[in-house]
């Protein structure tokens, strides 16, 4: 807050995890809205240069939604501050989205709880597009990501239209603070809440989540998780001292469990894969894990530290 001039990088989750799935080699296609004008632009250059299908992002009159990160350091947290008013994303109509078409040929929708929190019509917007999946068959992706300063600034219901959202989920990234408030309930192990919700949401399939345990601002153990209705299989843990940057590592890790299911892979192998590409993040500037896959089988074979050549 102090700060003289900022560093500026394009972002947000939905992209995040598109531009991963990208580095992994999969077809992937943004869904937004932005201005017309030569911000909206760059943006759009920025996601056709990572291979993103553009075409669907509508361009209108407006502004670009932003937000403003202050990184910790020692025991002094990071902090974000959101300036979303009135952006071109959350003044665009729910109806302006042709889903029928968008979702043409898709395998997955991935879709995050920051877009229904931005406003009304965002909200709509997401409600549809879930619906109109499940309706096609297409895979739902849900991350649950409550923003509480976004919800306040509309007075949206959060809880509730996240369940609307994850009821048509197959995959889900939450924890049990998520399912808490989703649910209204007051689980403190996770398995239990785990199970709650798939008692819950009859179309989830699996449950994605993370645990970090954190030394300082900038040294912390990540370990990752994924659970059926059966079973739970656990990464292996993640030490990851000098962090660069931890804004996307979520997506990050959420890119790399869809990439581990689109490839059929085993459970043991889909989360170990997904915290590495976490993992990696934490050294990248930027909301963007650019990583490729070669550079996830490094990390996980511990021949990542090596130059090369």
């Amino acid at each position: 807050m102090q700060s003289s001039q900022f560093g500026v990088h394009v972002g947000g989750a939905e992209a995040n995890v598109a531009v991963s799935l990208s580095q992994f080699k999969h077809d992937t296609k943004m869904v937004s809205a932005l201005p017309d004008n030569v911000l909206g632009d760059a943006i759009i250059r920025d996601l056709k240069s990572h291979g993103i299908q553009t075409e669907p992002v509508l361009r209108g009159q407006g502004r670009v939604g932003l937000y403003f990160l202050e990184t910790g350091a020692v025991q002094r947290p990071s902090r974000i501050v959101y300036d979303r008013t009135d952006s071109t994303f959350t003044t665009t109509p729910a109806e302006s989205y042709d889903w029928d078409s968008l979702l043409d040929e898709a395998d997955w929708l991935h879709i995050s709880g920051i877009t229904p929190a931005t406003g009304l019509n965002a909200a709509r917007a997401a409600l549809d597009a879930t619906s109109v999946a499940k309706e096609r068959g297409v895979k739902v992706s849900f991350d649950g990501n409550y923003r509480e300063q976004l919800w306040k600034s509309w007075s949206g219901d959060g809880p509730r239209i996240l369940a609307e959202l994850l009821d048509k989920a197959t995959l889900a990234f939450i924890n049990e603070l998520d399912i808490n408030l989703i649910l209204g309930t007051q689980y403190t192990d996770r398995s239990d809440a785990e199970q709650a919700a798939f008692e819950r949401f009859p179309a989830l399939a699996y449950i994605a989540s993370t645990q970090r345990q954190q030394a300082s601002a900038n040294h912390h153990m990540i370990t990752g998780r994924l659970a059926t209705r059966t079973d739970v299989t656990m990464s292996v843990e993640m030490d990851m001292p000098n962090i660069v940057d931890r804004i996307g590592g979520g997506d990050a890790f959420a890119a790399g469990i869809l990439h581990g299911l689109i490839e059929d892979m085993p459970p043991q192998r889909i989360v170990d894969f997904g915290i590495a590409a976490a993992a990696i993040k934490h050294s990248v500037p930027g909301d963007y894990n650019r990583a490729c896959i070669e550079e996830v089988e490094d990390m996980l074979s511990q021949n990542g530290l090596d130059v090369r050549r």
